[in-house]
């Protein structure tokens, strides 16, 4: 009755509208109340939840991204990846994946990506003869490197969700060769679909304007190397690079680059204040959440209800993504690592997937879930920038959507993918 009552009044919650935060938390009130648990519990548990000292480099990271967004990076990110690779057939599509994988790597947030570099390449790509759905499907498809090429700071929800017990250093490294994939993927199929239309590709700039194009987007792309470098030599932890990277950030667009005004520096603050606050609230909720599912032993009722359907790890693993995916169509991306995390880690684990791996494989599946309607935020950001009606972009993005469901399966089934780096590391 009160796993009832708890799913009840959350779904209860979503269904009227109320943001997840406060459906989650309101749903963990209402069971304590139906248990008769002490309310303070709950809020030491909330407490609990949000006084993690690797949470602090979550408003450092958003910070950076925020300074990224508004201080020119993004621009000459575009530049460098038209000079590398505009001139394949449908090369724009192209320059969209790979400013997409480089901006990613520096931002961690899709949906930022999706805003950057879409407000620059969706316009250009129409005006070179390129159909809107095609700028959107391509743009949007790809920002969702963001959240698996490091820095990320789902990554971080994810390790704080499983106990603390995961390396966020690893899960970064982790990370790589899944985002280089995608991008790989995605690169594919926008050439091939580009081929199919009947796109051209650009004329090549020549040699000199690609280095100069390189030596403009440098500083940008130090950014990231800074802060995955500084964690993996071990002088900076997590929290000191998401510092030492906003610091960075801020030198960069606003003394380098000079792109950095007061006034996007304001709404740079306000965004990231405005976007810290509501992890953290979503953070603490989803903490006194969590005990409830580990009370009423919810992975065990899962693991059970899986097994009766099939002992075969394969099988296994194959319907765990398609519940991810199919709850990252619904819900938000945050909110979903923070509540599915206690309840899939422990199953994944039974089958014998390695905790990093999983994370891995979340991110990917609820990145999906950006791109998804009704609930995917990137592909609402797409349209609205390329002026194309979303049922019209989602009919033609399926090329999209099975490269990297191709990718997901790879990283499912074989571990050595995203274990191979971190595994390096000792």
């Amino acid at each position: 009755m009160g796993l009832m009552i708890l799913f009840g009044v959350f779904f209860l919650g979503l269904i009227v509208g109320a943001p997840v935060a406060f459906a989650v938390g309101l749903a963990a009130v209402v069971t304590f109340i139906h248990e008769g648990l002490p309310l303070f519990v709950g809020f030491q548990r909330i407490l609990s939840g949000i006084s993690v000292f690797s949470l602090l480099a979550i408003p450092f990271f958003i910070f950076a991204g925020e300074l990224m967004l508004h201080g020119g990076i993004s621009t000459r990110l575009v530049r460098l990846a038209s000079a590398a690779v505009g001139r394949v057939r449908g090369g724009l599509g192209l320059v969209n994946v790979t400013s997409s994988m480089l901006f990613g790597g520096i931002s961690g947030s899709a949906v930022a990506d999706t805003s950057a570099l879409g407000s620059i390449l969706i316009p250009v790509m129409k005006e070179k003869g390129y159909d809107g759905d095609y700028a959107v499907n391509v743009t949007v498809t790809s920002s969702i490197a963001g959240v698996v090429i490091p820095p990320s700071h789902n990554m971080i929800l994810y390790a704080v969700a499983a106990g603390g017990g995961i390396s966020v250093t690893k899960l970064f490294i982790a990370g790589i060769v899944p985002g280089v994939l995608m991008c790989l993927a995605l690169a594919v199929a926008a050439y091939v679909v580009a081929v199919k239309r009947g796109y051209a590709g650009e004329a090549f700039p020549g040699w000199r304007a690609l280095i100069i194009s390189f030596a403009a987007a440098l500083p940008g792309l130090l950014t990231a190397v800074i802060i995955v470098g500084g964690v993996l030599s071990g002088i900076l932890t997590v929290t000191e690079s998401g510092a030492f990277g906003a610091i960075y950030a801020i030198v960069i667009t606003g003394l380098v680059y000079r792109e950095l005004r007061w006034e996007p520096f304001k709404q740079a603050v306000y965004q990231s204040v405005r976007t810290t606050s509501l992890v953290m609230i979503l953070v603490g909720c989803a903490s006194a959440f969590s005990y409830l599912l580990a009370l009423y032993s919810v992975p065990e009722l899962l693991s059970d209800a899986l097994l009766k359907i099939s002992d075969n790890p394969y099988v296994i693993l194959l319907l765990l993504n398609l519940l991810l995916l199919g709850l990252g169509m619904i819900m938000d991306m945050a909110a979903l690592i923070l509540i599915c995390t206690p309840i899939f880690l422990p199953v994944a684990e039974q089958f014998g997937m390695d905790p990093i791996q999983f994370g891995i494989i979340m991110m990917i599946n609820l990145g999906l879930g950006l791109c998804t309607p009704p609930v995917g935020s990137c592909l609402f950001v797409g349209s609205v920038i390329g002026k194309v009606k979303i049922e019209h972009a989602v009919k033609t993005i399926w090329p999209f959507y099975l490269a990297l469901f191709a990718v997901l399966m790879l990283v499912t089934y074989i571990p050595a993918i995203s274990l191979t780096l971190p595994g390096m590391l000792g």
